[in-house]
């Protein structure tokens, strides 16, 4: 895996992020820019956020994919909340998958690495997105360190940098996030909906294939 080359700015040195399912594009630019990255292991579970949720692109426009868990304790650490397997989310989301992205050009290319993770079966949800992301980040050739936190962090020095809430799928990232920028490019149907910003990284990926690098590179402002 290398390195890609970007411009010298002013950034901190650690970004702290939370874990994801199927990141989106916003979340990856991270991973390209930041040198060290820790993730988020020890904070309360919270619902509705990209830790169980990834956004792709549909026949019928944006389609958002959830990953169910066992219900529990609300205050339960998210290292701790485990899959739900109570329905076959694993087939439904795969399947999904495949009806959005078999028509595009690099999902052929990329389809036999995504199979296994929908096929065994993970006890908790911090453990499959972590390997999910170590899979993308291999497919996309980045070398990215990255450290799980022991502890829950509130407060944070000035070469750090906290994005655990800010990259959520019900916060405009326009508001929050004041170095990203969703870099336009193809998708299968940008014809019938137009551009589809920042939606899951597989949309990418299926989409520009080593192509994807760049445009990571570039979502940055």
């Amino acid at each position: 895996m290398k390195n890609i080359q970007t411009d010298k700015r002013e950034i901190a040195d650690t970004v702290y992020l939370s874990s994801a399912y199927l990141a989106p594009v916003q979340y990856y630019s991270k991973l390209v820019y930041y040198p060290e990255v820790m993730l988020e292991a020890h904070c309360n579970y919270i619902k509705q956020t990209y830790r169980t949720r990834c956004d792709i692109a549909g026949a019928n426009g944006v389609l958002s994919l959830s990953i169910p868990v066992v219900k529990g304790n609300t205050k339960c650490l998210t290292k701790d909340i485990r899959i739900s397997y109570d329905t076959d989310w694993q087939r439904q989301h795969w399947r999904s998958i495949v009806s959005a992205y078999n028509t595009s050009p690099f999902f052929e290319y990329y389809e036999a690495d995504f199979i296994p993770f929908y096929e065994k079966k993970w006890d908790f949800l911090f453990d499959f997105n972590t390997q999910i992301q170590a899979q993308i980040l291999s497919l996309l050739e980045l070398d990215v360190k990255i450290t799980e936190t022991d502890v829950y962090k509130q407060f944070f020095s000035s070469n750090e940098l906290d994005l655990r809430e800010v990259i959520h799928p019900k916060k405009d990232f326009n508001d929050l996030d004041s170095h990203f920028v969703a870099k336009p490019y193809y998708q299968v149907f940008d014809q019938k909906h137009g551009f589809l910003t920042n939606l899951s990284v597989i949309d990418l990926l299926f989409n520009m294939g080593n192509e994807s690098r760049l445009v990571l590179r570039d979502s940055w402002k």
